[in-house]
């Protein structure tokens, strides 16, 4: 645990009180009532993998619908729902999604040694909630992207525990259901975790070869995901991008000079990664912010790329204010997050077709002020870095104060 000296940051060390758990319990259950009221099958993208198995149950290849943008594996996956009641699907998806981000904002505080019922921890869970605005839509939607959610921040937590392998089957599992989190494959590539890898890629890859023997398209996914992905998808899925790419030519940029904008930015992202990941400190903080930054680095020019996305970085970089020098302590960081405060009026930004502009700016400013930390934090600690691997350390590894 993170040494907190000042009688504030105390404060926020402390259990919360149980009132404040029930506010926030509360605040997530009005969440998964009204998902469940106003839409079936918990959530439009849900429902859009549950059609897709239940067509897959009935004989037919669940890649007819170009908006099923899975590997075979995640058919699999949804087939539990097609066997649950409808009346229950559209209730049990939402909680689902909310009980997954909990379980990524736990695995997240405890990478960073932060206590699970610290005020710190119901505060943070409720500004999620609250003033995030891609929490309510994830949950609205009931996009697999929670799964991802949830799985980064644990695979983190035990790779920094040293369980690497372990660290590499909750990646793969989670590709398998989604394939979001291919970027942190070259974390595995950076800490030299061969095995690690290995288990990151067989397990998507043994499942989906499974699932795809058994359905009357094996290779749909190659002959009509990957054409339909590589070429910018489609008009209505093109409006709620919030990648370079997407965005800048709704502004009259040429297609062309968009890509390489942002090509640029993910290389330069990714540049800094490694620079940070030779640091070698040894922390937590590490792992979370190559990780994020890969990730930040992948949303910059992967088609599509929405703001829901977002929760696979943003609660590890909450996380991590308690590290001197993190992303989270830059005031950049809290002007990204700006545009995402519900209910906070942006002339001509309101209708959903527009919103991409907001979720834009969020997603440039998170991925500029992430490399910038990470790259000053590798030019001042590269010449004391220690050349193990994180967790190989001969001693304890002192830890900065709050």
């Amino acid at each position: 645990m993170y040494a907190v000296k000042s009688g504030v940051l105390v404060w926020f060390w402390r259990a919360a009180p149980w009132q404040a758990w029930v506010a926030v319990g509360g605040v997530l259950a009005g969440m998964v009532v009204r998902v469940g009221r106003a839409a079936g099958g918990g959530g439009m993208d849900n429902a859009i993998v549950v059609r897709a198995a239940r067509v897959w149950l009935d004989g037919g290849s669940p890649y007819a619908d170009p908006h099923f943008l899975y590997l075979p594996s995640a058919v699999l996956a949804a087939v539990p729902e097609v066997l649950v009641p409808a009346g229950v699907l559209r209730y049990l998806a939402p909680a689902v999604v909310v009980g997954a981000l909990l379980v990524g904002w736990a695995s997240a505080l405890r990478l960073y040694g932060i206590p699970w019922r610290s005020r710190f921890a119901v505060l943070g869970l409720g500004g999620l909630a609250l003033g995030f605005a891609p929490f309510g839509h994830l949950v609205q939607l009931g996009n697999w992207t929670v799964v991802s959610a949830a799985a980064l921040p644990l695979a983190l937590l035990l790779a920094h525990r040293g369980r690497w392998t372990g660290a590499g089957a909750v990646v793969g599992a989670a590709v398998a259901v989604k394939p979001l989190l291919v970027p942190v494959l070259l974390l595995f590539v950076l800490a030299r975790r061969g095995r690690a890898l290995a288990v990151t890629v067989l397990v998507p890859a043994v499942a989906s070869v499974l699932a795809a023997l058994a359905m009357p398209d094996p290779a749909g996914f190659f002959t009509r995901t990957l054409p339909f992905l590589l070429s910018g998808d489609d008009a209505f899925v093109r409006l709620y991008e919030a990648s370079p790419a997407a965005v800048l030519p709704r502004l009259g940029v040429p297609q062309a000079v968009a890509s390489a904008v942002g090509l640029a930015g993910a290389g330069g992202g990714v540049w800094c990664a490694w620079r940070r990941w030779r640091c070698g400190d040894g922390g937590p903080a590490r792992l979370a912010e190559v990780a994020v930054l890969l990730m930040l680095s992948a949303f910059l020019v992967s088609r599509p790329s929405y703001d829901h996305y977002l929760l696979v970085v943003v609660p590890l970089l909450l996380a991590g204010v308690v590290v001197a020098g993190a992303p989270a302590r830059s005031p950049w960081f809290w002007l990204a997050l700006v545009p995402q405060v519900p209910g906070f009026v942006w002339p001509w930004l309101e209708s959903g077709e527009r919103r991409a502009f907001k979720d834009a700016v969020t997603l440039c400013l998170l991925a500029v002020t992430a490399a910038v930390r990470c790259a000053r934090r590798a030019s001042v600690t590269v010449d004391t870095a220690d050349p193990r691997p994180a967790g190989e350390s001969a001693v304890p590894v002192s830890r900065p104060a709050f």
